[in-house]
Order: structure tokens, then sequence, then C-alpha cells
């Protein structure tokens, strides 16, 4: 495990999502080892599914470079150590708030 505090580079998520997944994420390093980024994304991404619906994306590594359309409000760039996080919610269907997209399948 990376022993270091995550430090978020930019976001638009609500603080409580936010917290959520800085603990997946820390959890993720606890459980692989820290090369198999694969399964640490795997990991945040099939929570973040099941705690707020599908279509969220998870891309871990330590230098990647990216551009993406994602749904407002659902956006995280974070990194712990060397290791680098992108989590976003697709960004196709602006036909729901953020309210319900994220807050539907949230769980207390």
């Amino acid at each position: 495990m990376l022993e270091g505090k995550a430090a978020v580079r930019e976001t638009d998520m609500p603080e409580g999502i936010q917290s959520h997944v800085l603990e997946l994420a820390y959890k993720a390093l606890d459980h692989h080892e820290v090369s198999d980024c694969q399964s640490i994304a795997r990991f945040i991404k099939q929570r973040f599914d099941e705690a707020y619906g599908p279509a969220w994306h998870c891309v871990v590594g330590k230098a990647f470079g990216g551009c993406i359309t994602h749904l407002c409000g659902s956006f995280i760039f974070f990194h712990v150590d060397i290791m680098e996080f992108l989590i976003f919610k697709d960004g196709r269907d602006f036909s729901k708030s953020i309210e319900e997209t994220l807050g539907v399948r949230q769980k207390s």
C-alpha cells in the first residue's frame, strides 16, 4: 500500500462522494498490488456502479493524460503518492439532474 495522503487536483463532485471515492482508493490499494492498476480501477468502478448506478469510468496509473466528457458533479482527479486516479460518470445522459443520477442509488 502507498502511505501518502490523497491530494485532489480537480473535482466537481459533492464532498460526500469525494470521501467515498478516496476511501475506496485506499481500500483498493490495500487489496491489490500497486503495479496492478487494472484491478485497482476495476475495484473502484464496480463499487461506484453499485452505489451510484452504471456508467462510471476509472483510470489508474502513474502518468497519463485524457480528454473526457462527464456528467456534471461526477468528476474527480487525484493522486496518492505516485498513483493517479481519474473517476467520472459517462456524460451522455443530460436528461437527469445530478441529484437524480447520483442520489437515486446512493447508500447511506
